[in-house]
């Protein structure tokens, strides 16, 4: 199969882009996972698929692959990559732009600085929600939220909380995320048995009540230059646990993602993510049949 596609990253997090707004490509998981391999596809965390609107009050539906070829819920980064690329290709000149995805919708807004910013909808804390097997645990409270004592092997327990923003997180603080065991916690996390949807780890480092550094071993693509959801999620977990004031810059290895929410008594605002979205390159290629 031949197809046209376009490679994008938002803050270092990077895209296959393609576009079914004409007709379905009927790509396979196995092919997904092609695409995304570096060494014998185009590279990529995600590939993001542009669809026509599913329904009334809906311009587009987006959908989103991981690296190992497995459909997820959402991609903040993403988000933003895609209504760059449906603008810049014409598809709609409408600003915000409302999208379907898996578990929901987004509003996407092109600002005049040339960043995007995305209403995120508002963060999950539910366990059976999230989803997250709390049974049997007992919370430490911290601020007006909770850190979760999981046990990890050879390890012993880790404090953790836990959310969803369309996708499962947990973020752990953590003094330096340069020496944080990211890529030794990360696995063991995200497959762990609480998490029965697996879950995105965040490794969250405060730097200032404005300011913190980010490392996310992301479910499905490992550990990943940034994640949007994970932003979102370590910022939103923050703010709970008393850490930090309602709009926070995020350091990531790729960039740096403003993530603004305010709390209210029911924990229900909407989060809100802006940073940036950049074309790097298109082509075509041939994608072999793979089932």
């Amino acid at each position: 199969m031949h197809i046209r596609f376009t490679k994008m990253q938002g803050a270092g997090n990077d895209f296959v882009v393609l576009d079914e707004t004409r007709g379905r490509l009927g790509l396979t998981n196995a092919q997904y996972r092609w695409l995304a391999d570096r060494h014998f596809g185009v590279g990529a965390d995600q590939i993001l698929t542009v669809r026509p609107s599913p329904g009334a009050g809906f311009d587009f539906e987006y959908v989103i692959h991981n690296a190992d070829g497995g459909e997820v819920e959402h991609c903040g980064n993403g988000a933003r990559c895609f209504v760059r690329y449906v603008r810049d290709k014409q598809l709609t000149q409408r600003n915000p732009v409302r999208v379907k995805v898996k578990k929901g919708e987004l509003s996407l807004n092109m600002n005049a600085d040339g960043r995007v910013t995305v209403d995120m909808g508002p963060p999950v804390f539910v366990n059976p929600e999230v989803p997250f097997d709390a049974n049997g645990l007992v919370a430490q409270s911290m601020g007006n939220f909770e850190r979760w004592p999981v046990e990890l092997p050879e390890v012993g327990e880790v404090l953790m909380s836990t959310l969803s923003m369309g996708n499962p997180h947990a973020v752990l603080l953590v003094g330096d995320v340069d020496t944080a065991p990211v890529l030794q916690w990360g696995p063991v996390i995200e497959n762990h048995v609480r998490f029965p949807a697996r879950v995105n780890v965040g490794f969250l480092q405060v730097v200032s009540r404005n300011e913190v550094r980010l490392r996310v071993f992301e479910r499905g693509a490992g550990e990943t230059l940034a994640c949007g959801t994970g932003a979102c999620a370590a910022v939103v977990a923050g703010v709970r646990l008393g850490l930090l004031d309602a709009q926070v810059d995020v350091h990531t290895h790729g960039g740096v993602l403003t993530i603004e929410w305010q709390d209210s008594p029911n924990h229900d605002e909407p989060v809100f993510l802006t940073g940036p979205a950049t074309t790097v390159f298109e082509g075509e290629i041939e994608v072999p049949d793979l089932c």
